[in-house]
C-alpha cells in the first residue's frame, strides 16, 4: 500500500511542477480543486519544496531535483530583503528548502543560507519574558507576548545551527522555548492550548487561548498534531526525559480520540456530525510525530509498537479515505484538510502542509526516511 501511494502522490508532485511554475502552492478555496499559488510571501513556501526533495530521496528523478534547486534562490532573496518574516515560522520555510539541500546534497550555499535564518529566528526572542515571540514585531499590542504551539516545529532549526556552528545561543533559546510550552500549552489532562499569551513587559503569564481552534479551552487537532511531534523532536536534540513523556502522553491523548475511520475533525471538541470539517492534516503530522516518537524508543518498549500501529492506521485512512487517487486531476496529495475553519479559511480543502507530511509518513512507513528536521545518521 505505501508504495503504491508513493508513486501516486509522486505523479500529481510531477504534473504540479509544470502547473505551478515559479510559485509555490498554499491552499486550495471553497472546495475547488485548483491551489491558491504565492509568489514567496507566505508561511508555506518550504513544504512545496520539501515536498521536491522527498519525491527526489525517493525516485532519484532529476526533474524532482530541478524543480527543488529552482525554488532555492526565492528564498535566499527572500531572506536577503526580509520579505514577511516577521514571524518564528521560519523553521518551516528553510528547514525544508536549504536545510534539507544541505542534508542531502552537503551543498555549502544552502547551509549558509540555513544558517542566516536562524539567525532571523533568533531574533524573535525576548529576554522578558523569555520565549520566542510567534507573531508580529517587538511592539506588537497583541503579539508580543505570545507563543504557540506550532513553534515547537521551528526549534529544529535552532538545534540544528547549534550543532553546525557551537553557538550556545541557539540551543539555549530552543531549550527555553520549549520547557515554556510544556509548561504553559500542555493542561493537565494532556491535550494542549494553541496558544498563550504573556506580558511583554512584566513576563508575567496571562492566559491560554486559540487563534484556529473552536474556543479558547478546546483543543485543536492540528495543534495537538504539532505538540506530539514537536516535543518528539526536541527530546531528539535535547534528550531529556520528560519531553518523550509529554510527546507520548499527548499521542494517547490523539489516539484515544480517533474517529472510526481513523481521521480526526478539526477540533476535539466541537460537535461530530456528517457537516463537521475534518483535518487530513493534522492526521498525517501527526501520524508522522508518533512515527518519530516510535524510533526514538528502545526495541520491546511497549508504547512502540501501539504508537507504529495506530500511525498505520491513521495512514492507511489517509491513503484509502482521503487522498486524491482515481482524480487525475487532482492538484493536492489529500482531500479534506483544513487551514482554519473558525475562520472560514479554507475550511475543506487541499493545503500543502498536509501534502508535505502525507509523503512524510509514507516515506517513514515505507524506508524509514524521517523528513528534514534533523542530520541523518
Amino acid at each position: 500500500m505505501w508504495a503504491q501511494a508513493i508513486e501516486e502522490a509522486l505523479r500529481v508532485v510531477s504534473q504540479n511542477i509544470d502547473r505551478f511554475g515559479d510559485e509555490f502552492p498554499l491552499t486550495s478555496t471553497q472546495g475547488n480543486r485548483i491551489y491558491r499559488l504565492t509568489t514567496g510571501n507566505d508561511w508555506t513556501e518550504g513544504f512545496w519544496t520539501g515536498l521536491l526533495w522527498l519525491s527526489y530521496e525517493y525516485s532519484k528523478d532529476p526533474r524532482f531535483r530541478t524543480a527543488a534547486l529552482q525554488t532555492l534562490d526565492n528564498f535566499r532573496e527572500r531572506l536577503g530583503h526580509r520579505v514577511n518574516l516577521d514571524h518564528h515560522d521560519i523553521g518551516f520555510l528553510y528547514s525544508l528548502s536549504t536545510k534539507a539541500h544541505w542534508i542531502l546534497e552537503r551543498d555549502e550555499t544552502s547551509r549558509s543560507t540555513a544558517l542566516q535564518a536562524a539567525d532571523v529566528l533568533l531574533e524573535r526572542w525576548r529576554d522578558t519574558p523569555g520565549i520566542l515571540q510567534a507573531w508580529g514585531q517587538r511592539d506588537d499590542p497583541e503579539n508580543g507576548g505570545r507563543i504557540i504551539i506550532d513553534c515547537l516545529m521551528n526549534l529544529p532549526l535552532l538545534h540544528w545551527a547549534y550543532q553546525q556552528t557551537g553557538r550556545e545561543v541557539y540551543r539555549q533559546a530552543a531549550e527555553k522555548q520549549t520547557a515554556v510550552s510544556r509548561r504553559f500549552l500542555v493542561r493537565g489532562d494532556d491535550s494542549t492550548y494553541h496558544t498563550f499569551y504573556f506580558d511583554p513587559v512584566t513576563g508575567d503569564s496571562i492566559r491560554g487561548g486559540t487563534h484556529q481552534g473552536s474556543r479558547d479551552g478546546s483543543t485543536w487537532t492540528r495543534g495537538q498534531a504539532w505538540g506530539i511531534y514537536g516535543f518528539a523532536l526536541a527530546y531528539r536534540y535535547i534528550r531529556q526525559p520528560e519531553l518523550l513523556d509529554t510527546s507520548k502522553r499527548l499521542a494517547r491523548y490523539f489516539v484515544d480520540r480517533l474517529p472510526e475511520d481513523g481521521v480526526v475533525y478539526w477540533d476535539f471538541d466541537v460537535p461530530q456530525t456528517k457537516e463537521t470539517k475534518r483535518d487530513s492534516s493534522a492526521a498525517a503530522i501527526a501520524a508522522s510525530g508518533m512515527l518519530e516518537l516510535a524510533t526514538l524508543l528502545p526495541e520491546g518498549d511497549i508504547d512502540r509498537e501501539w504508537l507504529s500501529t495506530a500511525a498505520g492506521r491513521i495512514v492507511a485512512s489517509l491513503v484509502t479515505g482521503y487522498s486524491t487517487k482515481g482524480e487525475p486531476d487532482a492538484q493536492g496529495l489529500l482531500n479534506r484538510g483544513s487551514y482554519a475553519v473558525r475562520l472560514d479559511m479554507s475550511p475543506d480543502d487541499y493545503v500543502i502542509w498536509g501534502d508535505y507530511f502525507y509523503l512524510e509518513a509514507l516515506m517513514r512507513l515505507e524506508r524509514g526516511v524521517p523528513g528534514y528536521w534533523y542530520e541523518r545518521e
